[in-house]
Order: structure tokens, then sequence, then C-alpha cells
């Protein structure tokens, strides 16, 4: 994995299960020394390219739907496994569909205890949201709000007030993240990180945006088309990034989400009212 030789993807989300993940249906039923795997993921993101898997699926239907969700390593050549591909409106292909149909996981890849994957998928996501809220301003790739600056000081400054204004904001925020990372850095360094990194993404995820709006804004009335850059600039990272920056919100943890948890693990507020609390997941679905 560090060599980036064996490309890995996160089986996570599900048609019926994104934002309220622990209600995931794809199910893995115990058959000897092996698990046979049912269901459909999605919005897999490398899952075409990828070699192994980290998965979740109900292995206790008759469980509340935190307490009967398991964790595996899965290998993505299996036979079973069907892979459909998701074309992003930027015209790339990143994400998939992924199906299964028994599909045979060996028990021994089986990560921790069984019914109890719910803690490493939180652990999982923590880790995701730490990567995607780097620098970039794609989920950690791509320009910055510095590069957008240092463009327009090269040709000559903001053309107006406004622009000059929207262009110190975005500066102000990607200083704030910047400063922020250095602070989940040493929470990471000290095994203490925790919600830090919802923060992190929540910050970062409308930060990017901006940051493509007014890229595109300086492209003029031509930013319509992809082939434009701001101020004459090289398109490439601009245009695509402006297309793909509505996903920035969703992906990996959506704005609402990520505030549920900030208000309840940080600000200590009630959690909202959770209508299926010790009720069954099967049950929850008989209704």
């Amino acid at each position: 994995m560090l060599s980036g030789e064996d490309i890995w993807c996160q089986l996570f989300s599900e048609p019926g299960a994104g934002s309220d993940l622990a209600g995931v249906s794809t199910r893995a039923t115990k058959d000897g020394d092996h698990y046979i795997v049912n269901g459909q993921k999605t919005w897999t993101s490398l899952g075409h390219v990828a070699k192994y898997g980290i998965l979740l699926c109900r292995t206790n239907p008759d469980a509340p739907k935190h307490a009967g969700l398991s964790y595996f390593i899965i290998d993505m050549r299996s036979p079973g496994i069907e892979i459909q591909p998701i074309v992003e409106m930027t015209g790339m292909h990143m994400f998939n569909n992924v199906f299964f149909t028994d599909v045979r996981v060996p028990a021994e890849n089986l990560i921790g205890d069984e019914n109890r994957g719910w803690e490493l998928a939180r652990e999982t996501l923590a880790n995701e949201r730490v990567t995607l809220a780097r620098a970039g301003a794609q989920w950690g790739w791509g320009p910055t709000a510095a590069d957008l600056i240092a463009l327009v000081r090269e040709r000559g400054g903001a053309p107006d007030a406004i622009t000059r204004q929207r262009l110190a904001q975005v500066y102000i925020e990607g200083e704030i993240l910047r400063v922020y990372r250095l602070r989940m850095v040493a929470a990471r360094v000290s095994g203490k990180l925790g919600p830090e990194s919802s923060v992190a993404k929540a910050l970062s995820d409308p930060h990017g945006q901006h940051i493509f709006r007014l890229a595109r804004d300086l492209s003029g009335a031509e930013g319509l088309l992809k082939e434009v850059g701001p101020l004459g600039a090289d398109p490439t990272w601009w245009a695509n990034g402006f297309v793909f920056s509505p996903a920035l919100t969703i992906g990996g943890g959506t704005s609402e989400v990520l505030k549920n948890i900030i208000g309840e693990r940080i600000l200590g507020l009630p959690r909202e009212p959770e209508p299926d609390a010790g009720r069954s997941w099967a049950e929850t679905r008989r209704n």
C-alpha cells in the first residue's frame, strides 16, 4: 500500500445507506470457514482498479443496526463481484456500483470481532476525513487559495474591489484551515484524534467550492466553457474542479452529518431523537 502498487477501495455506502451508514443491508452469512456476501455498494472510489477492499456489512440482522455490523477485507477479484462504472459530469470515471452475489470471503479476513464493525468504520471515516481535508481544494488535490491568488497577481491583480474581497476571504479561510490541520497532526501524533477531522472537512469542503467558484468568475463569460481558465490560465484543474465541486459537501460525510458530529461530540448538544432505538435492524426493515 505504501508503494502504491496495491490500490484499495472502501465498500461502505449503499443505495439505501449513505448518510445513515449504520443502515447497510449487504449481508455476510457465516458458512463454515467462510462468509457468504450478498448485496450492493455504491459510490465506491477506484473500485474498478482496486486489488482489495474494506467491506462493511451486516452479520446479525436481529441486533440494533449499529451492533450487527462486521468489517472485512475482501479480494476484489473474487468470483461473484460485478463492478459497474458511475461516470461523473466531469466525464471522468472514479466511482462505481459494486454488486456481490454469493461471494465467499475467508473467515480470517474478518477484522476485529464479529458484530463490532461499527467502531472500526467510524475510525476509518475519521482518518478518511483527515485525508479529504488536505490543502488542495478538491479533497486534498489540485490548486489552493494561494495558487489562485498567485495567478491573479501574475496577471495584474484583482479586476475590481468585490473580487479583491473574495480573494481575501478565501485566503483567510485557507490560513484558518492550515492552522487547524497542524492541530490535527498534533492530535494524531499524540494518539488523540477524535472529531477534529469532522471540523476540518466541514471547513475545507465549502472552502474548495469558494475557490473554484471564484476561479470560474475570474474566467468571465467564457467560464461557461471547460476550455477556459481564470484570467486566461490553463483550465485543467480549474474547470474540472468547478464541475466536480458540488460533490465536495456530499462525499466522505455530508455537511449535515459533519455538523451533527460537531454539535454532539464537541459542543455537547443532545443527540437527535433515534426513532429506531432499541429495535433490531430487521424490525426496522419490516416497517
